[in-house]
């Protein structure tokens, strides 16, 4: 398993590597199923800190991977068979999903994830057998990846009420373990097929939104037969879905990954950023179906909280697109000024009668602006 070459062409993703992110979409769908159901229960904080914490297990543990096989991936039958147990402390994961939510209750999600970063350990340990110029670097992975996974396990022996400052103690570690190992020396990761991987997993996380609010507002077509609350929830949420891949697609990641010594200290931002991409776009759908249930009185939310719930999420997918995604391309203050402007208009659509309408036209009037700048 020697490093792969950075400049490597035609590098694209594996039919592997879109079966692991198939996967993983089983989890992010549990989280975004549990989010909508503390919502419709008016759960809000304990929801949001619950689904935070949640979608960062699932978050981190394809990050790691994805960095991993960009720089080490041989595809022969060990490695395939180490990523197939990836695969299944994913779908353990997933299964622990619900439990974490409802019962706080952490046993099954920390056993999927343990089985998950276990196996991405070895797999650290094999790249150091098998790539001696950069061994500090791969046993500092191996090492850190180990150390937070036995954490995560003793995390399970501790009260309830220690618990909470644990997880973020845990947090802070994995978060520290990359840039620690790298401070060695980088690894060989290419910059078109991060960028790709990211790209894919955006539209996993969009095409789970949509399916999340079609769902929702499916049922509540059935219970209803229609109103025109609905219509324009059903309208707002595909404008809203539509200019967010618009938004995201507008540049492609890869220049601002170029294998410069810039470029390593900038891509630390930009990959971590990514959680608040990720994360708003599954919570998009929760909140677009959650007021799905408010405008079938389902649920005994406030209008502002339930138009929260979907524009909360989009201004923050709209702010980190822009801040870690697009802003580096930028170079004049005209470019980038309609972006918080707009993440303004669209928080303040949360007062509106058609909450998601008002975002969603937002948010598409904005994808024109830039394609017209970009002009």
């Amino acid at each position: 398993m020697p490093g792969r070459d950075p400049g490597e062409p035609h590098r694209a993703a594996t039919s592997l590597e879109l079966l692991f992110d198939l996967c993983f979409v089983i989890a992010v769908a549990q989280a975004s199923g549990s989010l909508h159901e503390a919502l419709t229960d008016g759960e809000y904080a304990t929801g949001v800190l619950r689904f935070a914490l949640v979608f960062f297990t699932i978050w981190w543990a394809w990050m790691n991977f994805t960095w991993f096989a960009s720089a080490y991936d041989p595809d022969d039958v060990l490695y395939r068979l180490t990523v197939l147990v990836q695969i299944t402390g994913s779908l353990v994961l997933a299964a622990g999903v619900p439990r974490a939510f409802e019962e706080g209750d952490l046993l099954v999600i920390t056993i999927g994830y343990v089985v998950l970063r276990t196996a991405l350990a070895a797999l650290w340990l094999r790249a150091a057998w098998s790539d001696p110029a950069r061994r500090p670097t791969t046993l500092r992975f191996a090492a850190g990846v180990t150390v937070c996974q036995i954490g995560w396990v003793g995390l399970l022996g501790l009260p309830a009420s220690a618990r909470l400052p644990g997880i973020v103690v845990l947090i802070i570690a994995e978060v520290s373990v990359p840039v620690w190992a790298q401070s060695a020396g980088m690894t060989t990761w290419h910059p078109r097929h991060i960028a790709e991987r990211y790209e894919l997993f955006t539209l996993i996380v969009l095409g789970e939104s949509v399916a999340a609010a079609t769902v929702a507002v499916r049922g509540a077509f059935d219970r209803h037969h229609g109103t025109g609350s609905l219509y324009a929830v059903a309208a707002g949420g595909l404008f809203m879905a539509y200019a967010m891949w618009w938004l995201y697609f507008a540049r492609s990641a890869h220049t601002l990954l170029a294998t410069t010594h810039q470029a390593h200290r900038r891509r630390f931002t930009w990959a971590y950023g990514h959680y608040l991409i990720f994360a708003s776009a599954t919570a998009e759908g929760a909140g677009l179906a959650a007021y799905a249930d408010h405008v079938t009185r389902r649920t005994d939310a406030s209008p502002l909280a339930a138009g929260a719930a979907v524009t909360v999420p989009a201004a923050v997918f709209l702010i980190t697109v822009w801040a870690v995604h697009l802003r580096p391309h930028q170079r004049t203050v005209d470019e980038w000024i309609p972006y918080p402007v707009a993440a303004v208009g669209v928080l303040l659509a949360a007062f509106f009668p058609a909450p998601a309408f008002a975002a969603g036209a937002l948010l598409a009037v904005l994808a024109v602006v830039v394609t017209v700048q970009r002009r």
